[in-house]
């Protein structure tokens, strides 16, 4: 068992303390990876509202667009019925909210080539089953992967420009990667940084340097938190708020709902254009 050290009268040693610039070039290695951690999630959180936007833009934008041309006819016949000016008013107001009709070109834009109709626009016309959304959102494991790239490669981490050049580049290829959920392509990333120069050492010890250092890490917190508050206070960041471990099942949800507003209307409009 060993004893702690004494000095010579027989009290125990204190350990060194730090110097004022070791301890506060520690707090800025503190708030690097704290902030390299907030910005990973805020990254991570935009790429699945923006899949999740774009899912629900395929999945059920058809039948917002059906409920708008419902409303539009639904009033159009009641203004025809009643002759009321007012009613005629609310007729055009609906009438103006529904999407204009595309042109040939539009219309045919992604549905058809050289040989003919693709496979999903020929169901749509058939009236078949559609092939669901391609699902874009990352996997487990691609969130893994992007997330110890970000921490080992992280521009934040960089001493000097030319070093801070080379990681922003490399991020720029992870985020696309991650944005498209492509895993393969992630571990190709990894195994590219690991085989790449190992980043020179240079450790902070300016105290000027490093306070300036730190107020640029509160800056960007500041900065980063808009962008969250932004992305958890818009509608699809609402929403995918509500169930973040099943998205999937919350499309599906709102599109049973859809599907019975739109039943709804054709019954209404049905009885309002009966002889």
């Amino acid at each position: 068992m060993t004893t702690p050290e004494t000095d010579v009268a027989g009290q125990p040693e204190e350990p060194p303390r730090a110097r004022p610039e070791e301890r506060l070039e520690r707090a800025v290695r503190a708030a690097e990876q704290a902030l390299i951690e907030f910005e990973i999630a805020v990254e991570t959180f935009r790429v699945e509202v923006e899949n999740f936007s774009r899912l629900h833009h395929q999945k059920l934008g058809p039948m917002y667009t059906r409920l708008d041309e419902l409303e539009a006819l639904i009033a159009e016949a009641t203004a025809a019925r009643t002759g009321d000016a007012e009613d005629r008013r609310k007729a055009d107001e609906a009438r103006a909210r529904v999407m204009p009709m595309p042109g040939v070109e539009e219309l045919f834009h992604g549905w058809m080539d050289g040989d003919g109709l693709f496979p999903e626009a020929a169901s749509m016309l058939n009236e078949q089953p559609v092939r669901p959304p391609q699902r874009v959102r990352p996997s487990e494991q691609a969130r893994k992967l992007y997330r110890e790239l970000a921490r080992k490669a992280h521009p934040d981490l960089a001493q000097d420009e030319q070093e801070r050049g080379r990681r922003d580049e490399f991020i720029a290829r992870v985020n696309a990667a991650y944005g498209r959920g492509d895993e393969v392509l992630l571990r190709e990333l990894a195994e590219e940084w690991a085989a790449g120069p190992a980043p020179v050492e240079q450790p902070l010890t300016a105290s000027e340097e490093l306070y300036a250092r730190l107020e640029w890490l509160s800056q960007r917190k500041e900065l980063l938190t808009v962008v969250a508050r932004e992305l958890e206070e818009g509608a699809i960041g609402s929403m995918l708020r509500m169930a973040p471990q099943d998205p999937d099942a919350l499309l599906d949800e709102i599109a049973e709902q859809l599907l019975a507003q739109v039943a709804e209307r054709e019954a209404e409009l049905e009885r309002l254009t009966a002889s």
